[in-house]
């Protein structure tokens, strides 16, 4: 499981710092950042270390695109583009669920104990890590209790307001 996690750790950082592709004939408004006079003066007038590195990035190493503006453009329906938007935003998502199957697990077990109230204001630290340590795996363990049937209420027990 260790070689899957890093092996797909390791895709996703090489598509998010591959170069992208020069503008294509359907991104004729979009410039390299390096070449628009707007970015370049915006680039002049920056202050700050993190702001100058930003910029820096931008312009010779992510191959980023800037409209007239100067400010840089994500590209969403290219894949050459993909790790401007489609990786990051797909580890988002990622994580979003990771925390919010933690969340549940967590409850669900703390439900099992006879002080769950209590539970959820004073954390049980080792079972919240032990939670936490299993989440990763979410999307199969989502997938494997929608398909039994676990994730979902019967019909008697949802209530329908009258009609």
């Amino acid at each position: 499981m260790r070689r899957l996690l890093a092996l797909v750790f390791s895709v996703m950082l090489w598509f998010g710092f591959v170069s992208a592709d020069p503008a294509h004939a359907l991104y004729d408004n979009l410039k390299p950042c390096k070449d628009v006079p707007a970015f370049m003066n915006r680039a002049s007038t920056s202050q700050g270390g993190d702001v100058a590195n930003r910029i820096d990035f931008y312009a010779n190493k992510a191959n980023l695109l800037c409209g007239e503006e100067g400010l840089p453009h994500l590209i969403i329906d290219n894949p050459a583009h993909a790790g401007e938007f489609i990786i990051p935003g797909v580890m988002f998502l990622y994580i979003a669920g990771w925390i919010g199957w933690v969340g549940r697990a967590y409850l669900q077990a703390i439900k099992k104990s006879g002080k769950a109230e209590e539970q959820e204001i004073i954390i049980n630290v080792p079972l919240a890590v032990g939670c936490m340590l299993t989440g990763f795996a979410w999307p199969l363990a989502a997938f494997g209790e929608f398909s039994s049937g676990k994730m979902l209420a019967n019909d008697e027990d949802v209530t329908v307001s009258p009609r």
